[in-house]
């Protein structure tokens, strides 16, 4: 059954959906660990929290660590901490799954405390499947939000109530994702951008300490001077780093689309696309050379298009032509 099918199915799916409200996602879980300083502590340093209440052996634990008691991390199984989710959660995850609603995003949380957690208390806790909204529509797709509540206890009296909700959701067609944005180019930035034109890869070097500088800004960090000379670029470089988007599409862009910072022989770095390398031929170090493509043009490496020019990288073995 897709998300998307007329108001027979999908009131008979609601109908189905409902029907979960009100049963169990886990029973009688214990948490993995018990309420303890040493976890406290690392919870204050991260959040930056200096009450002195939540210090020292006797502290109270912060009340926003409250889901942090029951949490499994990273194993998928752990003995004596989280059980799996209860056979009624599973089944109803798989409804979902078999309407065409495949993806899953965290979209929100609410607590309510009723009683501090001191080091010691032993945690444990019931989970219901509260609700199961009816078909939404979001930017991200067609599907059901669903919301469990978490009833936390310490020593067996409640101590707090977690809700969590998540959308179980039918991705949305992305279709064309439309032109890639043009650049910015004002009256700090034109310069470079007319080089780029020309097919220059040009960056700025300060006239009174000599220190080369990438992006363009009016001034130099080092000195303070605003008096610089443009320089021209060879193109070759190598790779910083990178990274792999795969989500969410790129405008203009073919996925996944490789971006990263490439440091030019001249010694300045500079965020740009990496093309004509697949994502597991990328690595820090591999020598580059700068394309001018179009902007507009989805990828045309010569610039024949009659649109904005842009500089991207590529591996230099494939190179085409110069900068």
């Amino acid at each position: 059954m897709s998300p998307l099918a007329g108001p027979d199915d999908d009131d008979s799916l609601a109908l189905r959906l409902a029907a979960y409200e009100g049963r169990p996602a886990a029973v009688a879980a214990r948490g993995p660990d018990v309420v303890n300083p040493a976890m406290i502590r690392h919870w204050c340093e991260v959040m930056g929290d200096t009450d002195p209440v939540h210090q020292g052996p006797g502290a109270v634990a912060p009340a926003a660590m409250l889901q942090v008691w029951i949490m499994r991390g990273g194993a998928p199984r752990r003995s004596g901490g989280t059980p799996e989710r209860s056979a009624a959660y599973e089944e109803l995850l798989a409804l979902l799954d078999d309407a065409g609603c495949t993806a899953v995003v965290a979209t929100d949380c609410e607590q309510e405390y009723l009683r501090p957690l001191w080091p010691g208390d032993v945690i444990t806790y019931d989970a219901v499947i509260e609700s199961v909204s009816p078909r939404k529509t979001t930017r991200l797709g067609t599907g059901h939000f669903v919301t469990t509540r978490t009833e936390i206890r310490a020593g067996g009296e409640l101590a707090g109530v977690h809700r969590f909700r998540i959308l179980k959701y039918a991705p949305a067609r992305t279709g064309t994702q439309g032109p890639r944005p043009r650049p910015v180019i004002n009256r700090d930035t034109a310069g470079f951008w007319e080089g780029v034109a020309a097919r220059r890869l040009l960056f700025q070097r300060c006239t009174d300490c000599g220190t080369p500088r990438f992006p363009w800004v009016p001034g130099c960090a080092d000195c303070g001077s605003e008096r610089w000379t443009a320089v021209r670029a060879s193109g070759a470089g190598t790779v910083y780093t990178y990274t792999v988007v795969h989500h969410p599409p790129v405008p203009g862009a073919t996925m996944p689309h490789c971006a990263g910072v490439i440091e030019l022989a001249e010694g300045v770095r500079m965020a740009t696309e990496i093309r004509g390398v697949a994502p597991e031929g990328l690595r820090v170090g591999l020598p580059v050379t700068v394309e001018y493509a179009d902007a507009g043009g989805g990828g045309d490496a010569g610039g024949t298009g009659g649109g904005q020019l842009i500089p991207v990288f590529r591996p230099a073995a494939t190179r085409d032509e110069g900068p």
